[in-house]
């Protein structure tokens, strides 16, 4: 069975326009200028992989796109629709744009059960039992079947992550963010997390992914996107990306960290 539960809610993707479009984008953090003149398309079921050294614009420009930071000029769609400035219209926009964050952002005081169902029944406003029944079954699909009255602090890194793309996947989002979702992890939870994020892939998800895992960019990645000083220094499929990159930057990158 699919990881993936698309929304039933009619989209202006359908039609052929991009789910997310960003257009001209500039971000200010007071004089600091994070992002430049960005212009992306992610396309219904596509999968961006974006990279780039560490202060590049990448997990700014993810944030962006659920309003978790605002733009300073330029404009982000998703599904046809502004971004909305507050209320109810950004809650819904959020329940559309799921996202994992690098520090998994759990409920500490709830159960892994409780931590899944809390977004579905108040936002969506599904029944509990609902709820209940598509939370045990993506437990099961992530690998943690047998966690769902654990609390996060009696799970691994791994685990707390896994349960976290699986509270992401019960609203039913049209588009998964993931945010450098390894980076907090030991070497050995790396994998079983990037096992259920190719996965989520293979199904067909709509996902942009900063990270710094090139396995995952080469092997899942439609489109790599490379980002250098706030701006999109190249945008390519992974084999032009990693076998022949055409900005300078890109290779300099690529030679750094593909021989250690």
């Amino acid at each position: 069975m699919s990881l993936v539960q698309s929304s039933t809610a009619p989209s202006a993707a359908d039609a052929g326009a991009p789910l997310v479009r960003i257009s001209h984008v500039d971000k200010h953090f007071g004089t600091f200028q994070a992002l430049t003149d960005v212009n992306l398309e992610v396309a219904t079921g596509e999968v961006v992989v974006v990279v780039g050294a560490s202060g590049s614009g990448k997990s700014t420009l993810c944030r962006c796109i659920n309003r978790l930071e605002t733009v300073t000029s330029g404009s982000i769609t998703v599904d046809g629709e502004a971004l909305p400035e507050e209320g109810r219209d950004l809650a819904r926009l959020r329940a559309d744009v799921g996202m994992v964050f690098q520090s998994f952002n759990l409920f500490g005081h709830m159960t892994v059960l409780d931590n899944i169902t809390l977004g579905p029944t108040r936002v969506r406003r599904q029944s509990k039992e609902e709820a209940v029944a598509t939370a045990r079954e993506l437990l099961s699909r992530v690998g943690v079947a047998t966690k769902e009255d654990s609390y996060p602090s009696e799970l691994s890194g791994g685990q707390q992550q896994r349960v976290a793309i699986a509270r992401a996947l019960a609203m039913r989002p049209k588009l998964m963010l993931f945010d450098e979702p390894t980076s907090a992890l030991d070497p050995e939870m790396i994998k079983e997390v990037l096992d259920v994020m190719t996965e989520l892939a293979r199904d067909g998800m709509t996902m942009l992914v900063v990270t710094h895992e090139m396995g995952f960019a080469r092997q899942a990645a439609d489109r790599v996107v490379f980002m250098d000083a706030g701006r999109i220094a190249e945008e390519s499929t992974p084999e032009d990306f990693f076998d022949h990159p055409r900005a300078e930057r890109a290779r300099d990158f690529l030679s750094k960290i593909l021989t250690h």
